[in-house]
Parts: C-alpha cells; sequence; structure tokens
C-alpha cells in the first residue's frame, strides 16, 4: 500500500466531501493563490486514498492548479455498500465521470490514475459518451491489465483470506511479516502507522475483494483506449522499479497510447509519495 510522507494538510488545502448524483465520496481540496490555470482530479490505487496525494497538494497549487484528491467507493472515508458490483471497475469509472462533472467549469480538467486507479479512470474514459470533458489523462504507476504474476498471486492470498477474516486479523498477520522483512529505519513515523492501520479498518471487505479481483485478471484494453482518445495528451509516469507492473511494460504502454513517457529516479510504485517534488513538476510541465 502506499505510505504517505506525512498526514498534515497545508494552508492551501482542506477536507470535505463531494456530493454527486452517484453518492458522495471524500476529498481533499487545494486552490492555488490565483485563478487556476486548471483543475486536478487526482484517483488513488487498492488499499490507497486520497492521502496518498497529500505531499503533491502544495506544490502542484503553488504551480497554478486546483488538486481534488478522493477516496473511491468503498475506500477509507468514502464508504460504500456490501455489493460487489458497487465495486465492479465500470461502476467506479462511472463514480469518476460524476466527480469530473461536478469539477467542470475550473479551467482545463486533468485527470490522474495511481496503480489501480489508472484502471478505473481508463474505464471512465473508454464509457464517456459524446465529447470527453478531460483535458489531459496521466496513469501513474499503472499497466496495461493484470498485475505482474508474483504480485497477483500475493493479492489472490489477500483476496482469499477476505473471504473468511476480519480486517484487524489480517492487518496483524501484515504487520508480521513486514516486521520480518521490511528495513526499520523506513518505518513511517507514528502518526502515519496509526493512519494506515485506521484506514485498512476503514475499507469495505467488499471492495477490496471486488478491486483485487480485477487486478489479478483484468484485461489490457490499452488499444481500445487508443483508439477513443486519439487527441487526448497522455502521460505515462512510473518510478524506476515497480512491483505491480513492470516499468518496461508501462514504457511499452506508453508507446501504444502514443504518451508522453516519465521515468521519476529513486522512486517506486508511488512516486507521488516517495518523490513528491519530482512527480509534481514532472505533471505541472506536462499540464501546461
Amino acid at each position: 500500500m502506499s505510505t504517505p510522507p506525512f498526514l498534515t494538510l497545508p494552508g492551501c488545502a482542506r477536507s470535505l466531501r463531494l456530493t454527486t448524483a452517484r453518492g458522495e465520496f471524500a476529498a481533499l481540496w487545494a486552490d492555488p493563490a490565483g485563478e487556476p490555470l486548471g483543475t486536478a482530479l487526482l484517483v488513488p490505487g487498492f488499499t490507497g486514498s486520497k492521502e496518498d496525494f497529500v505531499a503533491l497538494l502544495e506544490p502542484l497549487a503553488e504551480a497554478g492548479y486546483r488538486v481534488v484528491a478522493v477516496d473511491q467507493r468503498g475506500q477509507y472515508q468514502s464508504g460504500g455498500p456490501d455489493d460487489p458490483a458497487a465495486y465492479a471497475v465500470g461502476a467506479l469509472g462511472a463514480d469518476v465521470r460524476a466527480l469530473g462533472g461536478l469539477l467542470e467549469g475550473g479551467g482545463p480538467l486533468h485527470l490522474l490514475g495511481h496503480s489501480f486507479g489508472g484502471l478505473v479512470v481508463r474505464e471512465a474514459l473508454l464509457g464517456t459518451e459524446g465529447p470527453l470533458p478531460w483535458s489531459s489523462l496521466t496513469l501513474l504507476s499503472t499497466g496495461p491489465g493484470a498485475i505482474e504474476a508474483s504480485e497477483a498471486a500475493r493479492t489472490k492470498l489477500l483476496v482469499d483470506a477476505l473471504q473468511s477474516m476480519d480486517l484487524e486479523s489480517i492487518w496483524q498477520i501484515l504487520q508480521q511479516m513486514e516486521e520480518g522483512s521490511g528495513d526499520p529505519a523506513r518505518r513511517p513515523a507514528p502518526d502515519v502507522a496509526r493512519f494506515l492501520h485506521e484506514r485498512w479498518l476503514a475499507n469495505v471487505p467488499q471492495a477490496l475483494i471486488t478491486t483485487g479481483g480485477h487486478l489479478i485478471s483484468g484485461p489490457d484494453r490499452v488499444d481500445e483506449l487508443a483508439a477513443a482518445t486519439p487527441g487526448l495528451p497522455k502521460l505515462v509516469l512510473s518510478g524506476v522499479r515497480d512491483y505491480a507492473w513492470p516499468v518496461e511494460e508501462q514504457s511499452r504502454m506508453a508507446l501504444r497510447l502514443g504518451a508522453r513517457r516519465v521515468v521519476v529516479d529513486d522512486a517506486g510504485h508511488s512516486p507521488n509519495a516517495e518523490q513528491p517534488a519530482r512527480t509534481a513538476a514532472a505533471l505541472a510541465q506536462f499540464w501546461s
């Protein structure tokens, strides 16, 4: 899971709830000092939340952009039902379209999806009827379809465990595994560690089961996306290493999409949290 480097919101940002025709979504909203150059909607990945983007809020606002990061349905503070259909990738894509409709009017509208969130925003675009409201698409640490085989096997273990175990029990197992293999120097600060625990327990289990299943076996729809969005500027951004989708696979996806390709030095699966200044600079340059 992505680990935010800190949790304190900058002065330009606030926490709120966005009401759409498809329900309410928890969000972090950051405004620039003047009239925004555009608005960016940031969509997190599997087991993630809006806080994964907290370190991007200030630098992107300083670059002139309004930034809105959300919890997807079933994540952290957005909540959701126990119905598996609510978490099908197409339904989550419809949520993104509803959020986009709410944000129109704040200048060019830029869409970004991180990890599983990239698969969701792809569905949002493929399900759009009529002219696209988006001015650009960024796929951050996202691949063309199912995740890498060994990571898929680990995700299947989690999905299977969710069928019979509660979230707290699974959390304790995950922590034991982390303590046995992790670098103590890279462990999060106590407040961030408490947040990660709280966020995990707030997940809707069915959301994890359904979205995890899509990560394991989701189809490659890159060619469909390229055909549906021929004039839309696209960016494929990643770190220099990635456990979910090999970096080389992401580069091939960029070629198939005709997208700009940026690799952030000294970053892994979450450049937004690991190298936020470099990531924000790449995004602002692309959006401008």
